[in-house]
């Protein structure tokens, strides 16, 4: 008996140190017009792996918004991910924001550069899917998800944002190819930081200037897909009713049309709600993009 419980739990650590040893967190940079820029990433085993850009909030860095997409490492496997976790530069992001007077907004860094290096990076050296290629981005990071399909859409399959709207058009500063995407946003009708309604977005001492409220945020990449009318209305179930938080699902989605979506989470702050995990609800999003 002693000898089946020592086997037991030989077993155990061994699996336990081989899922340590294929999720290891591995850090590397590429060098962007003078700027060493670090990404850190986890990779499945196999070809072809399916790339998630997965973006932190201003002030923040890649390793830091790790613990939040733990749910979506754990599908690395049996969904041949590859997940990148990139720093923003001086912990911001050169995002669409005119007025923003963050580091990397005031040096303009080339954001487009950084990204397009990294998923030459990850092609050359781990032969990703290059036509399935996905951004996930909180607060900031969604600032910079949304730059990625505002610039770079032919290089992007799907965006998720995350409690962030569109800047403002008087606030905009991109330069927008006007192609239409399949956007996810998940914002609360509570957060003071990026107002549900619109307004002035402010990190602490810095100023990001004006957005535009979610509905247009929404609206713009609905009009941008061809749709008209009202979009499909679901209430998801309240899971937790402790974070006095609902959401409610607005979609658009026609076959041969990019899908939008809102999420809008009725007493949801600068934060996530806890009904659904955000990460798993962008990657079931993004699955959906695969077979429209």
């Amino acid at each position: 008996m002693r000898c089946t419980t020592q086997l037991v739990l030989c077993l155990c650590l061994l699996s336990a140190k081989l899922a340590s040893a294929q999720n290891q967190l591995l850090t590397d940079s590429v060098l962007v017009e003078g700027h060493y820029r670090i990404f850190h990433f986890v990779k499945s085993p196999k070809p072809n792996a399916t790339l998630i850009f997965v973006l932190h909030g201003s002030g923040g860095d890649g390793i830091g918004v790790r613990k939040g997409a733990s749910k979506l490492e754990e599908k690395i496997d049996s969904e041949n991910l590859l997940l990148v976790y990139p720093d923003g530069y001086k912990r911001y992001w050169n995002e669409c924001r005119k007025t923003a007077n963050s580091p990397a907004n005031l040096e303009n860094v080339n954001e487009n550069a950084f990204f397009e290096d990294m998923i030459n990076y990850f092609d050359r050296k781990y032969l990703i899917n290059t036509n399935q290629v996905f951004a996930v981005g909180t607060s900031g990071g969604g600032h910079m998800a949304y730059k990625l399909a505002l610039t770079m859409p032919e290089k992007l399959r799907a965006i998720t944002a995350l409690i962030a709207s569109l800047p403002d058009t008087n606030n905009m500063d991109c330069a927008e190819k006007q192609v239409a995407v399949p956007v996810l946003i998940v914002n609360g009708t509570d957060d003071t930081t990026n107002p549900y309604e619109g307004g002035e977005v402010k990190t602490g001492n810095i100023s990001m200037g004006l957005v535009r409220s979610t509905e247009r945020t929404f609206r713009y990449w609905a009009e941008l897909a061809g749709y008209k009318g009202q979009p499909a209305k679901e209430a998801l179930p309240d899971t937790d009713p402790s974070d006095k938080k609902t959401i409610e699902r607005y979609t658009y989605k026609e076959k041969g049309k990019p899908e939008v979506t809102l999420l809008k989470v009725i007493g949801g702050h600068h934060d996530y709600p806890n009904d659904i995990n955000v990460y798993l609800e962008a990657l079931n999003f993004f699955k959906r993009q695969l077979n429209p």
